[in-house]
C-alpha cells in the first residue's frame, strides 16, 4: 500500500539544535579544539559601559569565519545561509528564537571596532601559535609567494592625480584618502615622493589599489596577497597585502619574515622563493639573519649573450680592479647610489686596440657594473643545485596549492571590500580559514600506536 505525505502543523514540537548536528561535521571539531572566547575581552574596551547591549562579537566573528570556510562570499547570503543550515546556527549559538544580525551590523562594527583593533590579525595568530604549540608546524624550510587579486573597482573610475581634488568632491572614499595621504606627508617634495606611488593614474573608487598584472593575466587594479608558509605542514605562518606592485613582495616577505620570528620564536633555516626575490638587497639580508635564500639570483649580466660576462673578469681586491680575459684592467670610477652598484671602466685606448673587442663591448671601452651586495649574491649562486636548494624548489610550490585553494574553494578570486586595511581583513579571514582545515585534520588523526 502506497503511504502518502500528511501535512500537519504541531502545535508543540521538542527539537534539540545539538541532535541535528552530525558528530564528525568541521564544525563541531572546529568549536571543539579552538576556543574563540578571547575576542571578547579583547574587543571589550571598546564597548560602552552603558545603552543597550550589542550583538556578541563572538557571534560576528563566528559567522564570517562560516563565510570563509564555505565559500559565501556575500555577506547577505551568508546571514541567509546561517538562518536556514542547522549547523551554521548550531556554531554560532543562535538558538532557533534568535534572529541573525542584520547585514549592516557587519558594515558598522567593521567601520568601528573592527578597525580600531587587530581582532582579525589576532585570531589568525591564535590558530597559528596553536599549530605550533600541538607540533604541525616545523618552523625550518619557509616559501614565500604573492598572488595578484583583483579589487573591486573598475578601470573606469581611474582619474589622473590632478583630478583628484574634483572628484574628491563627490567621493567620501577620495576624501579620506587625500587626507591620509596629506597626513602622511604634509609637505610633499620630489625628492621624498615615490614615483611608483605617485605616477598614473588612480582609481576613484579604491585609491589603494593598483593597476598591475602577474603571470599573463590581463592588467586590472588589484592587491597582492603575499603568503609565508611552513613547507613541512602547509600552514601559513603570516599573510601581508600590499598594493601590486613588484617592489611589495619583497617588502612583504621581510615584513613577514621579521614578524614570525618575533611572534612565533621560529628560527627560519631557510627561505624558498622564485627570482623575483632574487634581488642582491634581499638576499644579504636573508643571510645576515642565518636563513639561507634557496632563491635564484637576479642576474642582468647575461642579457646579451654576443657579449663576455662579468664571470669572464677577474677581480683583484689589492687594487680594487677587474682583470678582463687579455689582461687589462677595469678601474674603479664610482658608485650608483640609487642602483646600489660599484662601476668599473676600461680605458678606451686598451678596447680600441683589443683583439676581442667585438666580444666584448660596441662601445668605446668596456663598462662593469657590481653590486653592493655581490658576495651574498655569489654565496646564494653558491646554494642552487645542492640538495636542499632543489628540496625548497620542490616544496615552494605548495604556495600555489594554497593560492589555487584560496580562489577556488574560499572563492577570493576578487576581493569585496575596498581599501587595503579592509583588504587586510579578508586575507587574514581566509588565511585563518586554510589553517583551520589543516589544523582540525591534524587533530584528527589517530597517533601512531607504539611498536
Amino acid at each position: 500500500m502506497m503511504g502518502s505525505r500528511l501535512q500537519t502543523t504541531a502545535m508543540f514540537q521538542y527539537f534539540c539544535l545539538d541532535d541535528w548536528v552530525p558528530a564528525d561535521h568541521l564544525l563541531r571539531a572546529i568549536d571543539r579544539h579552538i576556543d574563540l572566547r578571547p575576542i571578547r575581552e579583547q574587543l571589550r574596551p571598546l564597548y560602552s559601559e552603558i545603552g543597550r547591549p550589542s550583538i556578541d562579537p563572538e557571534i560576528l566573528l563566528r559567522i564570517l569565519l562560516i563565510g570563509y570556510l564555505y565559500g559565501i562570499t556575500s555577506e547577505r547570503r551568508l546571514l541567509d545561509e546561517v538562518g536556514m543550515n542547522l549547523a551554521y546556527r548550531w556554531f554560532t549559538g543562535l538558538g532557533f528564537d534568535q534572529s541573525m544580525p542584520d547585514h549592516s551590523t557587519f558594515s558598522k562594527n567593521r567601520h568601528g571596532r573592527f578597525r580600531d583593533s587587530s581582532v582579525f590579525r589576532d585570531l589568525f595568530e591564535t590558530i597559528v601559535q596553536q599549530c605550533v604549540n600541538v607540533g604541525l608546524v616545523q618552523g625550518e624550510r619557509l616559501s614565500v609567494d604573492g598572488t595578484v587579486i583583483a579589487a573591486d573597482a573598475s578601470s573606469k573610475s581611474r582619474v589622473s592625480r590632478e583630478q583628484l581634488p574634483e572628484a574628491a568632491k563627490v567621493s567620501r572614499t577620495l576624501r579620506e584618502y587625500l587626507v591620509e595621504v596629506e597626513t602622511a606627508n604634509p609637505t610633499p617634495s620630489s625628492e621624498n615622493q615615490s614615483p611608483s606611488a605617485d605616477s598614473g593614474k588612480i582609481s576613484s573608487s579604491d585609491p589603494d589599489a593598483t593597476w598591475a598584472t602577474k603571470g599573463g593575466v590581463p592588467a586590472q587594479l588589484s592587491y597582492y596577497d603575499n603568503y609565508l608558509i611552513d613547507n613541512e605542514s602547509n600552514i601559513i605562518l603570516d599573510v601581508e597585502a600590499t598594493p601590486a606592485r613588484f617592489s611589495q613582495e619583497v617588502a612583504a616577505a621581510r615584513t613577514m619574515v621579521e614578524r614570525v620570528e618575533a611572534t612565533f620564536a621560529i628560527e627560519p633555516q631557510s627561505l624558498g622563493a622564485d627570482k623575483a626575490y632574487g634581488s642582491g638587497e634581499f638576499l644579504a639580508w636573508l643571510l645576515n639573519r642565518d636563513i639561507a635564500p634557496h632563491i635564484r639570483v637576479i642576474d642582468r649580466t647575461r642579457q646579451n649573450a654576443e657579449f663576455f660576462t662579468r664571470d669572464d673578469f677577474v677581480f683583484e681586491p689589492e687594487i680594487n680592479a677587474y682583470r678582463c680575459p687579455t689582461g687589462k684592467l677595469l678601474t674603479y670610477r664610482g658608485i650608483g647610489r640609487a642602483s646600489r652598484v660599484y662601476t668599473y671602466n676600461a680605458s678606451p685606448k686598451d678596447c680600441a686596440a683589443c683583439p676581442l673587442k667585438s666580444l666584448c663591448t660596441a662601445g668605446r671601452g668596456r663598462r662593469l657594473v657590481v653590486n653592493f651586495d655581490e658576495p651574498a649574491r655569489q654565496r646564494t649562486k653558491e646554494l642552487c643545485g645542492t640538495e636542499a636548494y632543489w628540496r625548497s624548489w620542490r616544496e615552494r610550490k605548495k604556495v600555489e596549492v594554497l593560492f589555487a585553494e584560496l580562489k577556488t574553494v574560499i572563492k577570493l578570486r576578487r576581493f569585496r571590500l575596498r581599501r587595503l586595511w579592509n583588504v587586510a581583513e579578508q586575507t587574514l579571514m581566509a588565511a585563518t580559514a586554510q589553517n583551520i582545515r589543516r589544523l582540525i585534520r591534524f587533530l584528527a588523526t589517530p597517533a601512531p600506536k607504539p611498536a
